[in-house]
């Protein structure tokens, strides 16, 4: 097992060279010139070049890569152009609020999903079968950014159950310690706080959640379906065995490694593609400081934002992976 995740450690090193090549290569190709982006069109020729030599902007590409690339090898994530500020410490709190949105996000469908999908294969073809896959189908087809404007508006303007966007409420923030709200306002012992920041992320973390859930839930269903079928099923059913007991106790762990490996991919797709719903509910995520990137042609952020959304997802796999073995013994790993 040790040999094996040391070995798929060492597959990060090609995987990232040739993702912070292709970024590299994708940034550069966006027409504008950052320096007049960041001065405006009436900045002197004379400013604009100052920036360009201050930041290397007016060196050959494979020069500018090469000195990325060394920066990335010692840890540096280098300097945002439109602050000047270190991207190592500007993208903590953005990265720690889209995976506080992410997990949220999964949390609500993997628990709606998993349940749709389980009670679906146990009663199939029945009312509730065809509904709960209607549900699963309108969930895949609505649209992000509809479904979250209509959140908004019924839940927080019509009935105010839920705010409308933000993390938490801007008259009484979150003392940041770890930029995890949730985690923070418990760390102080504001009660209050936490269901504040528990209510500012239902909203978009159903938004988010939707698509996740509907492939989520059709993935356990047809997983759920063939285990049922299964002799051994057939037998603990023969021996009177509740059939709630048969269900989730015998059959859904032995179809739990299809759906797993959804629901890895799927956090893995939620942290790097909450772009429409954090400008929709106005979350400073990570996907909306990469947004404000790209509209200011900042190269270094565009691509280390990039670079360590890739590297999670691919670290989430690798825990999937090994999540497997624990599901069934019968997978070894060398």
């Amino acid at each position: 097992m040790f040999r094996y995740v040391v070995r798929r450690l060492l597959m990060l090193i090609p995987v990232l060279f040739g993702m912070s090549i292709v970024v590299f290569a994708i940034v550069h190709l966006i027409p504008g010139d950052p320096a007049t982006t960041i001065l405006g069109e009436r900045a002197s020729p004379q400013a604009i070049e100052r920036l360009n030599v201050e930041y290397g902007l007016q060196e050959p590409l494979f020069v500018q890569y090469g000195l990325y690339l060394k920066r990335i090898l010692t840890g540096d994530l280098g300097v945002s152009l439109r602050t000047g500020r270190p991207i190592a410490e500007e993208i903590g709190p953005y990265l720690a609020a889209t995976v506080e949105l992410s997990v949220a996000s999964l949390l609500f469908a993997v628990v709606l999903g998993t349940n749709l999908g389980i009670l679906s294969a146990w009663r199939q073809n029945s009312s509730f079968d065809v509904a709960a896959m209607l549900l699963a189908l309108v969930g895949v087809s609505v649209p992000v950014f509809w479904l979250g404007l209509m959140e908004q508006w019924i839940f927080a303007e019509v009935l105010h159950w839920f705010p409308s966007s933000g993390r938490d409420n801007p008259r009484d923030p979150v003392n940041a310690i770890t930029n995890l709200y949730l985690l923070d306002s418990l760390l102080a012992g504001r009660w209050d706080q936490f269901v504040d920041v528990a209510r500012h992320l239902v909203l978009p973390g159903v938004a988010l959640g939707t698509i996740p859930m509907a492939i989520i839930a059709r993935i356990t269903r047809s997983s759920m379906l063939e285990v049922l079928r299964s002799d051994y099923v057939r037998t603990a059913r023969a021996k009177g065995v509740p059939t709630l007991w048969v269900v989730y106790k015998h059959a859904l762990k032995n179809a739990l490694i299809p759906i797993l490996t959804v629901i890895g991919m799927q956090f893995g797709f939620l942290l790097g593609g909450a772009v429409l719903t954090e400008t929709i509910f106005g979350w400073p995520g990570i996907g909306r400081y990469i947004y404000e990137a790209i509209s200011y042609r900042d190269y270094p952020v565009i691509q280390s934002g990039i670079l360590v959304v890739a590297t999670l997802f691919v670290l989430i796999n690798l825990i999937v992976d090994l999540l497997y073995a624990w599901l069934d013994p019968r997978i070894q790993y060398r």
